[in-house]
Order: C-alpha cells, then structure tokens, then sequence
C-alpha cells in the first residue's frame, strides 16, 4: 500500500481571494462523492459573513453558563479564595486562546468545519478518529448540561408543587421526579434542535444578556444577604500562597484549559462564516478572556458569599437558588439556569459533535442525525456521576478533556501551520485518492502522535470517581499537566515522524 495515490492528481478548482481567503473556482463542480454532503462543504466566500461583533457575541452566549458558574465556583469549594479561583481562570483563558486562535485561522481562510480540516493531517478517513473523539466528549458536555438543566426544572417545579413533587420516590439515588424532569429537559433540546440553526440562532441573540443581568442579581441578592459586598471578598483561601495552594493550582490550571479544549479544536465549526482573520481573531481576543473572567469574577464572589452565609460553599448555582423563600426571586433564578443551559448547551455541544458525526458517514448521517445522536450517547454517558462533586467534576472530567484533546491540537498546529504553511487544496480534503490520503485514508503518523500524546498526558491521571486508580502509575507526575503535556508531545513528535519519513506535505 503506498503513502499517496500514484496516479497523477489534477490540479484543485479553487481561487484565491485578494484577501487571502479561499473557495472553490466559480463555475467549477462542488466536491461530491462519498466523502462530501451539503453540511461539510466549504462555505463560500459571499457567505462567510461574521464580524467581529458575532464572534464576540457568539462567547458571550457559550460563557454565561451554569457550568462556567460551577467552573469558577468549585475552586472556591475546593479552598481557593477569589482572587486566587479568578486568577487561574483569567490565566487559562489567555493560555487556550492562542491554539484557538491558531486552528480557527483555517476557518475563514478556506470555510471549511472542523472535521473536514483534520482531513489534513489525520488523512480523509482518519479524521475520524479525532472527530469522533471530539464529538463523544461533546455528549459528556451534553450530558452535564441536561443535568443541570433538569436540576432547575426540579427545583422549581418543586418550590410550586411542594414536597409531593420534590420528596418523590427515589430510583438510583435521585428522586423519579429528578429523572423526568431531565427527561423533559433533553426532549425540549432535541425539539429545538429538529427547528432548525434559525431558531438556534434567534435564540442565541436574546439568551446572553438575559443571563447576565440574572448573574448580576444573584450577586445582589447574595450581598443583601451577607450584610454587603465585604463579607464577598473577606473569606480566606484555604491554601495561602504556598506550596498547598500550587499543588492544587497547576491541575486545576489544566482543568480550566481543558474546559474549552473543545472549542479550541472545533472553533473552524464557526469560524468558517468569518468574514476575515480579523474579525475572527479580534472577536475572539474580546469575547473569550473577558467574558469568562467577568463571569467567573461573578461566580467565585457569590459562592464566597454563601460561605459567609450558610456555613459552607454552595457551588451548584441551583442548589443556592433553591436557599431563597422568595418564590418569585426562585423562579427568575431557575429561568436565568434554563436560558443559560438551553443557549450554551445547543451551540457549543451539538452544532459540531453533529458536523462530526456526519463526518463519519456523510452520505447517510446528516447535520440533524448527527445532533440526535449526540443527544442519545448524552444519557448513556451517565453524566450524573461527572457532576456529583466539585473534585471529579474539575479534575477528573476536565483534565481527561483537556489531556485527549490537547493532543489533537498539537498535531493540527504542527500540520497547518509548521509544515503546510496554512496551505490547503480544498478538492483533496473531499476525495480518495488524493494528497491527504496517505495510506489507505490514514495518516499513521498523526494517530502514532495521538496515541503517544494521549498516553503520557492521561495514562498517570486518577479516574476517580469513573474509575479506581491510575491506568499507569509511573506517568503520574505527568498527570496535573495533561493539558500541556499532550499538546506539546504530539505536535513535536508529529512533526518529528513527518520529516524523518521524508514525506513532508505537499503545499497546495
């Protein structure tokens, strides 16, 4: 079997722009075949449309969330004060934005969604296994969210029916009226989701600054309750400066990262509408670090506050909502959760695991399909269990995330912009055959790189609560920097394996 097809490729049907972006040559055919379907191909240039005010407003809408809220609020649950908890997520944020700033660039230059640029590097069939391990980490995402989304249903449900709802029967821990009301949750996503990306996007519009004036008011109403805003930010950290509080720093640093590790893969997802780099690079540079640091600022303020209150932090925003015996504060607290779930967990968990689920078979799995299975596999994940405690929830789950997909980063990186010189022929990406066929549809080199990456950043990691123990003890010093680890492993090693085999890729 040879690396690439012997047979002479003929030349791609595609223009460049006088601003650098990429489409395919007017009048020429759309790729088609077994490879290509209407949701995968580029977008055109004339269609690429997003300012710099939709990529800004497009975080805003994914970082106002309930589970950003527990993200900054369960490092005070964990011991940290809040300037020590805002500190390591402003710190992340800047960290995560430089590769997906990186991989986004590949977005507005040639319109192409993720899936579709891993072709590149990983080979046309192999991009599945990045995709495809992409997507099942955006149904543990799904999964959390519907969660939180039903806890809300429950507990206002719950403050007006009273306890004939809220003290229902338990089954598998949680009362049978918990699990309906996670049902009813997923089955109003899944409505919204068979309407169709309009309606997703009306609804992104409105739901962003709903959500953050309710994050405003449950700061004000924490305050009111602790007497002001100083008993806010007097709580003590736990952990000082010293060695205790770097101990836990550097993991819950990688956590943080690994939160958006998603999106900085599957950021061309969006990108892809961009009507230049910069509009993608300055929207993102406001919305991403700013966004999330004011929210987390939000956050960490009134988890702190309800330790002056009750004793003990409350990081679940919900569970604190429920603390309040104004019906009518509950009910716009538990909406604000609603909106706020409803609006992150449609953009940023459906929209690309249901790009790369068609990816795997795009003749016969559509953008919608994809998205229904996103939301089945969301169930069958148990993601009940992620989020039973601040402990498993930042440094289990986010720092499996971040570790696994920190390694496919490395190797897009390293392909696109080191070896390839952001160089792409758009034709090949869809087609056997071709440059990015390697051997077969893969890319040995890449999965050898993702293999190796993936092992070393979370091989040493601690499953709890998925799992007991360490798969491999000896790498477990690795295990705090998984982020980092696999990211640099892969990206180094990739490039390493792709010149010593002399078969350095071709530029377009």
């Amino acid at each position: 079997m040879t690396e690439t097809a012997p047979t002479a490729i003929p030349p791609s049907a595609q223009v460049t722009l006088a601003d650098g972006r990429v489409e395919i040559a007017p009048g020429a055919p759309a790729p088609s075949g077994p490879y290509a379907n209407e949701d995968l191909l580029p977008v055109p240039a004339a269609k690429r449309t997003w300012t710099t005010y939709n990529f800004s407003a497009l975080w805003v809408g994914m970082a106002h969330n309930t589970a950003s809220w527990t993200l900054a609020s369960g490092l005070i649950a964990v011991g940290m004060d809040w300037k020590q908890a805002v500190f390591t997520i402003a710190l992340a944020n800047l960290i995560v934005l430089v590769p997906m700033l990186l991989t986004g660039h590949a977005g507005p230059k040639y319109g192409i969604p993720f899936p579709v640029f891993a072709r590149a590097s990983f080979g046309v069939r192999g991009a599945n296994l990045p995709a495809v391990v992409r997507a099942l980490v955006a149904c543990g995402w799904f999964g959390i969210q519907t969660w939180i989304g039903g806890e809300a249903i429950f507990f206002l449900a719950g403050k007006l029916i009273g306890d004939r709802w809220s003290g229902a029967a338990h089954i598998g821990g949680y009362a049978w009226t918990m699990w309906l009301s996670f049902a009813i949750f997923w089955a109003l996503q899944v409505a919204i989701i068979l309407r169709g990306m309009e309606t997703i996007r009306r609804f992104e519009n409105w739901a962003a600054p709903f959500v953050l004036v309710g994050a405003f008011v449950m700061l004000w109403w924490m305050s009111d309750q602790a007497g002001g805003v100083g008993p806010l930010f007097d709580q003590p950290s736990k952990l000082g400066w010293g060695g205790d509080f770097w101990k836990l720093f550097w993991p819950s640093l990688m956590g943080m990262i690994g939160f958006w590790s998603t999106l900085s893969l599957n950021i061309p997802d969006f990108t892809r509408y961009g009507r230049s780099q910069r509009a993608q690079t300055l929207g993102q540079a406001f919305g991403l670090p700013t966004t999330m640091t004011l929210f987390a600022f939000l956050s960490v303020l009134v988890t702190s506050g309800s330790q002056a209150v009750y004793g003990e932090p409350v990081w679940d925003p919900v569970q604190l909502a429920a603390k309040t015996d104004n019906v009518v504060g509950l009910i716009y607290a538990l909406v604000t959760v609603l909106v706020a779930t409803l609006s992150v967990n449609i953009a940023a968990n459906l929209v690309s695991p249901a790009f790369d689920f068609s990816n795997v078979a795009p003749r016969k799995v559509s953008f919608r399909t994809g998205a229904l299975i996103t939301a089945v596999l969301a169930v069958l994940i148990f993601p009940w269990r992620l989020y039973s405690d601040p402990q498993g929830y930042i440094f289990t789950w986010l720092g499996l995330v971040g570790g696994l997909l920190g390694t496919v980063a490395g190797i897009l990186v390293a392909d696109y912009w080191f070896l390839r010189r952001t160089r792409l022929d758009l034709a090949d990406l869809y087609r056997a055959g071709g440059r990015y066929w390697y051997a077969g549809g893969w890319n040995w080199r890449a999965v050898a790189a993702f293999v190796m990456g993936g092992v070393l950043a979370v091989g040493g990691a601690d499953f709890h609560p998925l799992i007991d123990g360490r798969p491999i003890p000896a790498l477990s010093p690795l295990a705090d920097y998984g982020w980092a680890v696999g990211l640099g492993t892969s990206l180094v090693l990739y490039v390493v394996l792709t010149l010593a085999s002399g078969k350095r890729p071709a530029a377009a």
